[in-house]
């Protein structure tokens, strides 16, 4: 069965807009929970554009699923994610000038450095993924620097129009085959909406799907409950 885990940086930045508490992300999380999510993802950026130290701390005390910590493998961010303890963290790139994050990590220019990061999130029991481009260099570094996952970031694909969609979708699933034979677990996400996710989901070796924008953008219509019900159906007429 594939999974579906909801990103709720989006509710965080409609709060930022006015500086105030509402709507609050621990709530949205809450609810998606109860949805059926089986895990919620969380961007705390360096930056603080939307996230919050507090949301982090938060979720970690009161989720019954899965916390993904979404960061920069900066030393501020490290710190704060080894005193909060998550499930997992995700590491990806960060610029200060983008609206989200784009591109995968860059994982081959600097695997020493990774592979020390990982170590210590491993001494405290915290599995790490890596946000890459569906890459086999990048992947083949992944499983160099320890970790346990790669996120493929399906940007591109998402992004995509006419002939070239097939062209993204195949190079998915060459590298999701690849890190499969690596031992490396394969999550996605990344522009995935209600309308590009089954192909994706079709993918025999992904097994998790971080989704945030589309269904948040969903769920001010229709509420998380059903936006997150939608989504699940959704990977379950894929793996049927």
């Amino acid at each position: 069965m594939k999974r579906l885990s909801v990103n709720i940086d989006h509710v965080a930045t409609l709060r930022q807009a006015r500086g105030e508490n509402e709507p609050d992300p621990v709530t949205a999380a809450h609810l998606a929970e109860l949805a059926g999510a089986i895990g919620i993802v969380s961007h705390l950026r360096e930056d603080r554009r939307h996230i919050q130290d507090n949301d982090v701390y938060l979720l970690r005390r009161t989720l019954k699923t899965k916390l993904d910590l979404e960061m920069a493998a900066t030393e501020e961010i490290i710190k704060i994610a080894l005193d909060v303890v998550p499930d997992l963290v995700t590491l990806v790139p960060e610029k200060r000038q983008e609206l989200t994050t784009e591109g995968g990590l860059d994982v081959a220019s600097q695997v020493s450095y990774l592979k020390e990061v990982t170590k210590r999130f491993h001494d405290k029991n915290i599995l790490v993924s890596l946000f890459v481009n569906p890459n086999e260099n990048q992947i083949k570094s992944a499983n160099k620097a320890g970790a346990d996952f790669v996120e493929l970031h399906t940007g591109e694909y998402a992004n995509a129009k006419g002939k070239d969609i097939e062209k993204e979708l195949a190079r998915l699933k060459k590298a999701a085959k690849f890190a499969h034979k690596l031992n490396l677990k394969v999550n996605a996400g990344h522009g995935l909406n209600y309308r590009n996710l089954k192909p994706v989901a079709q993918i025999e070796e992904i097994e998790e799907f971080s989704i945030g924008h589309a269904l948040i953008s969903h769920a001010l219509y229709v509420g998380m409950e059903r936006a997150v019900k939608e989504m699940i159906q959704i990977l379950s007429e894929s793996a049927a």
